[in-house]
């Protein structure tokens, strides 16, 4: 026999010895994002007091957008500069968005690698075992976690528009928190997962105060991401359709302040949750508003913050197409007239400017015309007076309403 022929002969024999590999199929079932917020250090008058976070429980509600038969929840020590533990973390059903009662029936223990205490590193955050329970879309969950000891530097979401019960002792599995103390912000709380049968599709949403909610109903969940998640259960195009709120009150694209920027907390608030195939940038005011908002300056400064701002924003579009992640641009609303920034004339045309630049194609792959939709058609560089909630920057609970119900879902396929 051939040299070549014992070769091949070899390898036909080793073939046939071999093991066999079976190469499984992949899962039908996927995860997406359904809930999410924003991390940064609460400010002092937000923060809660350590002595209220020794051998505290702490029960807080969230809206769900999209439903499934499985879930996770993420839990966050992102700011904090000492590991920290949770001795015990529940999940179950809320009966209303403005108290601490659950539904007992529904009340699960979450654990981590099988553990029902979980201790979290600085910087980090852990994702619990998931656990099995029937939510539906829209729906109300209440995450309750005890502390032995409080965070060294608490992680937060001040603006949360919805309001976190707490007492000492551990009653993770009260069906009601008794004589609860309460404060409207959220803590060590970062995101909820389910489990659906189909692709994963989440859409995330970068922002500032407009997009958390500013002027909204403490409770009512009638920010306009609310109310875009509802009109997606409106279709059974979409109604698998995550939406997950990274707005942050205060935010800016280029600088820090209430909140990293956006840029600096890109990477965590964007490509980390699961199953993100959209992002939505609505975010600019504040810094173009900060221009002048002491005193008047040189044109030259405005045109300068015009250029960083749209270069911060190609910068997010590249990095989100380095993703596979669709980029929607949001144009700016009107603020003139604002209580906090004062814009002039220079600030208005920045405003015109950068929404110029958003509307333009070839930059952002769609675009919402927010602008459009609260302006006043008598004073386009002011809000609809019914859509004003009376600082004349931030929409009322309507002016949301007419926001989230211009999206067309047909931005959303796949």
């Amino acid at each position: 026999m051939r040299t070549g022929q014992l070769f091949l002969a070899s390898l036909l024999l080793a073939a046939a010895m071999a093991p066999t590999v079976l190469v499984a199929k992949p899962h039908s079932s996927a995860w997406v994002a359904t809930w999410g917020t924003s991390e940064q250090i609460p400010e002092s008058q937000n923060a809660l007091p350590k002595a209220d976070l020794r051998d505290a429980t702490i029960r807080q509600i969230v809206h769900i957008s999209v439903g499934g038969s499985e879930l996770r929840v993420h839990m966050s020590n992102e700011f904090g500069t000492e590991a920290l533990e949770f001795t015990a973390v529940h999940i179950a059903k809320a009966t209303s968005p403005s108290s601490s009662a659950i539904d007992p029936a529904t009340d699960e223990a979450l654990t981590f690698a099988g553990k029902s205490s979980v201790m979290i590193p600085p910087g980090a955050e852990f994702i619990s075992d998931p656990v099995k329970m029937q939510v539906t879309p829209l729906s109300d969950l209440a995450i309750t976690f005890h502390l032995d000891e409080p965070p060294a530097q608490e992680t937060g979401h001040p603006g949360s528009r919805a309001t976190t019960y707490y007492v000492h002792g551990d009653s993770v599995s009260a069906p009601e928190l008794k004589e609860a103390r309460h404060i409207d912000h959220w803590y060590q709380i970062s995101e909820i997962d389910v489990q659906t049968n189909s692709e994963p599709a989440s859409i995330v949403i970068l922002g500032d105060s407009i997009t958390d909610g500013h002027g909204a109903t403490t409770n009512g969940n009638d920010r306009w991401t609310d109310v875009l998640a509802a009109q997606l259960q409106s279709s059974e195009k979409t109604h698998n359709i995550g939406v997950v709120n990274k707005g942050i009150g205060g935010n800016h694209l280029l600088t820090d302040g209430l909140g990293p920027n956006v840029l600096a907390r890109f990477d965590l608030d964007v490509l980390a949750p699961a199953g993100v195939r959209w992002l939505i940038v609505f975010e600019g005011v504040n810094d173009l508003g900060g221009v002048a908002r002491i005193n008047e300056v040189p044109k030259s400064q405005h045109d300068a913050m015009v250029q960083r701002v749209l270069s911060a924003y190609q910068q997010i579009i590249d990095r989100a197409h380095a993703h596979g992640i669709r980029v929607i641009g949001a144009s700016i609303t009107p603020y003139v007239g604002s209580t906090y920034y004062h814009p002039g004339l220079l600030s208005e045309a920045d405003r015109q400017a950068v929404n110029t630049w958003i509307r333009t194609p070839g930059h952002f792959d769609a675009v919402i015309d927010f602008d459009q939709v609260v302006r006043d058609p008598q004073s386009p560089d002011h809000l609809l007076p019914p859509f004003d909630c009376g600082d004349h920057l931030h929409p009322s609970p309507a002016g949301y309403k007419a926001m989230g119900e211009a999206i067309p879902l047909s931005l959303f396929k796949y």
